[in-house]
């Protein structure tokens, strides 16, 4: 027979709730369970940042002598467990919540101060010993600890998704160089356009990826400045005139951020531009992504009957019916990252415009737009980097032969021949089915020589007119022929 479940009773504002007697949460966790139904995990890092401040504020209190030595020993032990991850299961309450996040610091307030009755010998719920509202709160809201856990949480997550950003920079320009000598049609509104080097292409990707690396890089500067010791609305009611500087100064020391006191605490409270601008530099970098992820997909198309010019790891069977079939996963994965994270950032920013007056009432929605919008960037940047970029293929041959049967060489014969003579002569390529080059030497209008200079790949990677220098400037200019 099952064990009789044993309960505590638990009062607050509204009534009273029996609670399981093995869980660590109170009467203020479970109506919040209740009310958000629709359960979606506080992000890991966030859990730990809020752990991390509760702590700094413990320590702070202790210093001042705000708290008992034995009950803050207890409250920052149990907050280090918390760090560590131990009370994971017990952070029920959903990150989509209303409450501008006091249901989150209830949970962790009730957890903290049941754990730390525990350590100090009592049973959970003893309330008269180790409060959560007066012991584990003590000196601090909602509104300065919630916004600056999110704020520590970004600044951890930033810092993992910096290095995906270096790595797959540092990808792409190693493949860079490896084709540097490839050369291939360039295509401009998937028409073919000059050539290029397939180099060139992996180059130009990576370049707008260290765009995006220095953009993250410069965002977390935002998140530096925190609000914590303006307790309600900024202004610091209820918190001792020291408990911010000593609260600030151990956060640095317990999660190794520079962290920085805000210069003006009630503004911080109220605005949140910041995420804002924040989530608009990753959703540039979801932007860098989509775009080069698509590109791979167009390049690799086939194999026997797209462009085909580079292979792509291949990871898995692409089709239930179709046999031998494997397509770009990798790529479409991204993509589909890329997608969530520019949707998230407009959600965000319809938050951020939402706050009345002296608080932001939806910044737990912030919180988890953007913290889902740094995780999903930073898995999609590591599994790409690492399964499709670093594996990455060309067929040289392939990008050869469709040079040379394209019409991507005509631009460099205009400035010999004219733009019309040049496109009658594209024309005329087309109904024949034949190349440019068999066409122009069967006309006279070049020699072989004369067209090996001007078709050169050296020439048509570097500015100006295609063998010029070589051939002489009475080679061009004359459209009369």
């Amino acid at each position: 027979m099952e064990e009789e479940r044993a309960y505590r009773i638990e009062r607050d504002f509204l009534g009273e709730k029996p609670i399981p007697q093995e869980h660590y949460w109170g009467i203020h966790t479970e109506r919040a369970r209740e009310n958000f139904p629709l359960f979606v995990s506080p992000p890991l890092l966030l859990v730990k940042a809020f752990f991390a401040v509760k702590w700094a504020c413990a320590r702070a209190n202790l210093e001042i002598g705000l708290l008992p030595e034995d009950k803050a020993i207890a409250i920052l032990k149990a907050c280090e467990e918390g760090m560590a991850g131990r009370f994971q299961g017990e952070i029920v309450v959903s990150i989509l919540q209303g409450g501008a996040g006091t249901s989150l610091n209830m949970n962790l307030n009730e957890v903290i101060a049941n754990r730390a009755l525990e350590l100090l010998g009592f049973a959970r719920g003893r309330y008269d010993v180790i409060n959560p509202f007066d012991t584990v709160n003590l000196s601090q809201s909602t509104n300065d600890t919630f916004p600056t856990a999110v704020r520590i949480a970004m600044l951890w997550g930033i810092e993992d998704l910096e290095k995906a950003i270096v790595r797959l920079q540092e990808a792409l320009q190693e493949k860079e160089r490896e084709f540097a000598s490839i050369i291939k049609v360039g295509r401009t509104e998937l028409q073919d356009a000059v050539p290029v080097t397939l180099g060139m292409e992996f180059g130009a990707w990576a370049e707008a990826i260290t765009r995006d690396r220095w953009r993250i890089w410069k965002g977390k500067e935002r998140m530096k400045e925190i609000n914590l010791g303006g307790t309600a609305v900024g202004t610091g009611l209820n918190a001792h005139p020291l408990y911010a500087t000593k609260a600030v100064s151990a956060l640095r020391e317990i999660t190794g951020l520079p962290l920085a006191r805000s210069m003006n605490a009630f503004e911080n409270t109220q605005n949140l531009d910041t995420f804002a601008e924040v989530s608009g530099l990753l959703k540039a970098l979801a932007i860098s992504l989509r775009k080069i992820a698509n590109d791979l997909r167009l390049l690799s198309m086939g194999p026997r009957a797209g462009i085909g010019e580079i292979l792509l790891p291949p990871l898995q069977e692409g089709s239930s019916i179709m046999p031998g079939k494997v397509n770009p996963v990798m790529c479409e994965y991204l993509e589909g990252l890329a997608i969530d994270v520019m949707g998230k950032d407009c959600a965000l920013g319809f938050a951020c415009s939402s706050g009345n007056l002296e608080l932001n009432h939806l910044l737990p929605f912030i919180a988890f737009f953007i913290l889902s919008m740094i995780e999903e960037l930073t898995v999609g940047v590591s599994v790409f980097t690492e399964k499709c970029v670093v594996n990455i293929v060309a067929d040289q041959k392939c990008c050869e032969e469709l040079l040379h049967r394209s019409f991507a060489l005509a631009t460099h014969i205009v400035p010999y021949l004219g733009h019309e003579q040049t496109t009658a002569l594209v024309r005329e390529c087309l109904k024949q089915g034949r190349t440019l080059r068999d066409l122009l030497l069967e006309k006279g209008l070049f020699s072989p020589e004369e067209l090996e200079i001007i078709l050169s790949p050296v020439e048509f990677l570097k500015p100006g007119i295609p063998g010029l220098e070589k051939l002489g400037k009475k080679h061009a200019g004359d459209h009369s022929a």
